[in-house]
């Protein structure tokens, strides 16, 4: 993998740049629509890739491993044949999973015996066993196994979790310079900073993931219910930290106002279910605000959902007609709303380099968060 940086904002950190792997070219700052189980929800890869026309999308490493299971991916030739998506995908290590099943999980410096969601079973992940799993499945990004802490979370259990997960780094490191490529490219590791809400920790954990030297890192532990003023805070810590000349991946964030606050701060990546799901509850983001599709003051609205027009949805489709479908719980109209979400936030990093190239980001972006931050 290379990272070129090509601009940073004079009067902000928001930088500029172009990911290459052997898949293709990722412009950053970039989005990664979030398929979990090799699909993202609702959408056709035909839509993903004409439409919404992202550089790179994210797969789930515990869900996958669940289901199809890694024999299946494998004997397809790895999850870019299976799911017929020739351009690049990031798979997370399954640590946020591991998160959110707190009831069905047992953590110990081996790794993480867990009760699958599905049948009940038991499983474990270990940072050698996830590291053979991420080859199997075979994204071109492929993360380091973690412990993602909750919210509010006690400082000395932060503190031990943020050294078990540098330790699982090294772990995987090591594994995986023993594992070698199932598929005929390379694939390229990034490790997790953790320390929850603790500066002290944030630095701490940033230093030992820039010294471990890797083609690029992430920033997890963050959108797991902190105040956004907390988010940005701990961003800002660690973006000092991490070099300038890899790129950096904040995961799981976020609304579009966290996406370009994190810009600013020199975040390169994100993803987030956020677009499909509250999509598909008749949320929809706007760069003049959001929509609840169902509210009876768009019955008669036959202008397009966004006046920018984000997306090709937005030249078909009135809010009269996305709230017609679903009040007669259609499900044209929940796949509408996927489209047009995800359009408009990869619009929106589209536009955030735009800017970030032309010297007037900081001015575009306030007026943008103004906008974004009206209930319409």
């Amino acid at each position: 993998m290379k990272f070129e940086l090509l601009a940073t904002d004079a009067g902000s950190k928001a930088r500029a740049g172009k990911i290459t792997t052997d898949h293709g070219e990722i412009e950053t700052p970039i989005f990664m629509p979030v398929g979990t189980v090799a699909s993202v929800k609702g959408v056709h890869q035909k839509e993903l890739k004409e439409d919404i026309n992202p550089d790179i999308i994210l797969g789930n490493t515990y869900h996958l491993y669940l289901r199809p299971q890694t024999d299946i991916l494998q004997k397809a030739g790895g999850l870019h044949k299976f799911m017929n998506w020739d351009r690049n995908i990031l798979t997370d290590s399954g640590g946020y999973q591991v998160y959110s099943l707190s009831a069905r999980r047992k953590i110990k410096e081996e790794g993480v015996k867990f009760k699958s969601h599905i049948d009940g079973s038991y499983h474990t992940f270990t940072p050698e066993n996830v590291m053979e799993i991420q080859r199997a499945i075979g994204a071109d990004i492929i993360m380091a196994f973690d412990e993602c802490t909750p919210y509010p979370c006690d400082y000395n259990y932060a503190k031990r979790s943020m050294h078990m997960t540098h330790r699982w780094l090294d772990r995987c490191i090591n594994h995986l310079a023993k594992t070698p490529e199932i598929y005929d490219y390379k694939q390229t590791l990034f490790p997790i900073v953790q320390g929850s809400t603790y500066k002290d920790l944030r630095k701490q954990s940033a230093e030992y993931i820039a010294n471990a030297g890797a083609e690029g890192n992430a920033i997890g532990g963050l959108s797991v219910g902190e105040p956004a003023e907390e988010m940005y805070a701990m961003t800002e810590v660690v973006t000092e930290i991490l070099p300038e000349d890899k790129p950096r991946y904040l995961m799981g964030v976020g609304t579009p106002i966290n996406i370009l606050e994190n810009i600013a701060l020199g975040v390169d990546m994100f993803d987030c279910v956020m677009p499909t799901r509250n999509g598909r509850n008749g949320m929809l983001f706007t760069s003049h605000g959001t929509i609840n599709i169902k509210n009876k003051k768009w019955e008669a609205d036959f202008s397009p959902i966004d006046p920018e027009g984000v997306s090709f949805v937005d030249s078909m489709y009135s809010k009269a007609y996305v709230r017609h479908l679903f009040s007669v719980n259609e499900m044209l109209g929940r796949q509408i709303a996927s489209i047009h979400n995800l359009s408009f936030y990869l619009w929106l990093v589209r536009e955030a380099r735009k800017h970030i190239l032309a010297g007037d980001f900081p001015q575009w972006k306030d007026k943008m968060v103004k906008q974004m931050d009206k209930r319409l």
